[in-house]
C-alpha cells in the first residue's frame, strides 16, 4: 500500500531524507580509506561522474555496476537493487506532489455518486492523492491536463471522433458519465457492425415497443449487439442530466449509443432509442451527438432529421396528419389510433404532449415506468 505526503511540506521534507546510493559508496569509500579520484582511476571514469553519483545526480547503471562490483569487490546486484529503490522512492514523491496538485480538479467530480454506483472503487487510502489516482484510472488518462485533451478540447477542436465540452456547464460530470458508457461498451466483444442488420433491428425493437414484454431491455441490447452496435444504459449524475449520446467508438468501426433512461418513462425511452439510431445511421462518424447538454452546440439540422426519423418510424407521418386534424384526443381515440398503428398508446401520448396538443398530466397513466440503469447491469 502507498503512503502519501499529506502536503507539499511534508513531500519535500521526505525527498531531503530520502538516501541515494551515492551515500552507501560515500560510505563504502571512507572504509576503504580511498578517495573520489583514486575511485575515478581505478573505473576509468571522470572524478566528476563518481561525484554526481554520490550527490544522487547520475544515476548507477549496469555498465557501473559491474565497474565498482570489479573494484570494490560488492556484487553488482546489490547497487542495482540500490539505485532501483531510490529511483522508484523519488518517482512516488514526484508522483505524490503532481496528484496534489490535482486534488482542485478532482473534487469537481461527484466522486461520491460515482463510487455509490459502483464506477469508482473508493481507494484503501481515503486522501486526495489516492482519490485523484482513482480518478485518472477511471479515465485512462495520466493527468487533468490529458482529461482535457480527451473530453474538454479546444473552441475548435476538430479531431476524428473527438468530443467537444468546451462551453458545456459542467465538462466534469458530463465526462464522467460518457466515460462509463465507453468502459461498458469496451468491455463487449462486438462482431462487425452491419448496417442492413441494424436497419432489421429497428423494425424489431418497434414491434418490441408495442409488446413491451418484461425483459425487452436486454432483448434489445442482444439485438443490438448483433449488428455490431454496442447498446449502454448509464444511469444519470448530479449535474449531467443527460438522456443520450451516439458516437463510434473503437477507431470508427463500432456505433455506440448510451441512454440514460432520464424521463423514466417507455414513450421517452423509445423515442430517443430511435433518435439515436438515426444519428448512426444518418450521419457523419465523425459527429459525437450529445443530447440535452447545456453548453454543447447543437447541430440543428441533424437533430432535426434524427426527430423527424424517430416520430416517423414510430408514426406513419400520413397517419399523424389526419389523426391530429380530427382533434379526438381523448383515451379511447388514442387507444384505438394506437392499435391501429401498431404502437405503444403511450407513443401517441408522448407526440400529443410533445407537440403540445395535450397538458402532460392528461394521459401520463398511459404510460410505462422504465428505468434501464436499475434493471440492466
Amino acid at each position: 500500500m502507498t503512503h502519501h505526503q499529506h502536503n507539499v511540506e511534508d513531500i519535500q521534507f521526505a525527498r531531503e531524507l530520502l538516501s541515494p546510493p551515492g551515500d552507501t559508496l560515500l560510505e563504502t569509500l571512507e572504509a576503504f580509506e580511498m578517495s573520489q579520484q583514486e575511485l575515478a582511476e581505478r573505473m576509468d571514469r571522470p572524478t566528476k561522474t563518481i561525484n554526481e553519483i554520490i550527490k544522487g545526480k547520475e544515476a548507477i547503471t549496469p555498465q557501473t555496476a559491474l565497474q565498482l562490483e570489479r573494484v570494490l569487490g560488492i556484487p553488482a546486484d546489490f547497487w542495482i537493487e540500490r539505485e532501483r529503490i531510490y529511483r522508484l522512492k523519488l518517482a512516488r514523491l514526484d508522483e505524490d506532489e503532481k496528484l496534489l496538485q490535482q486534488a482542485k480538479w478532482m473534487k469537481k467530480f461527484p466522486i461520491r455518486a460515482m463510487s455509490k454506483l459502483g464506477w469508482l472503487n473508493p481507494p484503501e487510502r481515503d486522501d486526495e492523492q489516492s482519490w485523484v489516482d482513482t480518478l485518472l484510472k477511471f479515465f485512462g488518462v495520466e493527468s487533468a491536463q490529458a482529461w482535457r485533451d480527451v473530453y474538454v478540447g479546444g473552441e475548435l477542436e476538430a479531431s476524428f471522433f473527438r468530443i467537444s465540452l468546451h462551453h458545456a456547464s459542467d465538462p466534469h460530470a458530463i465526462s464522467a458519465w460518457l466515460r462509463q458508457g465507453e468502459r461498458a461498451a469496451h468491455k463487449m466483444e462486438l462482431p462487425e457492425y452491419k448496417r442492413p442488420n441494424f436497419k432489421a433491428v429497428l423494425a424489431e425493437a418497434r414491434d418490441m415497443s408495442r409488446t413491451h414484454p418484461d425483459d425487452f431491455l436486454n432483448r434489445l441490447q442482444a439485438l443490438c449487439h448483433a449488428a455490431g452496435v454496442a447498446l449502454v444504459y448509464t444511469p444519470c449524475l448530479p449535474k449531467a442530466p443527460i438522456t443520450g449520446v451516439a458516437r463510434w467508438i473503437h477507431n470508427g468501426r463500432n456505433p455506440l449509443i448510451q441512454l440514460s433512461g432520464r424521463y423514466k418513462t417507455n414513450d421517452v425511452f423509445w423515442f430517443t432509442f430511435f433518435h439515436e439510431a438515426a444519428h448512426i445511421l444518418l450521419h457523419s462518424k465523425k459527429l459525437v451527438f450529445l443530447e440535452n447538454v447545456e453548453g454543447v452546440p447543437v447541430l440543428a439540422e441533424q437533430e432535426q432529421e434524427a426527430n423527424e426519423f424517430a416520430a416517423n418510424w414510430l408514426i406513419r407521418p400520413g397517419e399523424w396528419r389526419r389523426f391530429v386534424q380530427k382533434a379526438d384526443f381523448s383515451e379511447k381515440s388514442v387507444q384505438r389510433f394506437a392499435d391501429r398503428q401498431g404502437v405503444h398508446p403511450a407513443a401517441v401520448a408522448g407526440r400529443l404532449e410533445h407537440e403540445r396538443l395535450l397538458p402532460h398530466s392528461a394521459l401520463r397513466h398511459l404510460k410505462v415506468p422504465v428505468d434501464p440503469s436499475a434493471e440492466v447491469a
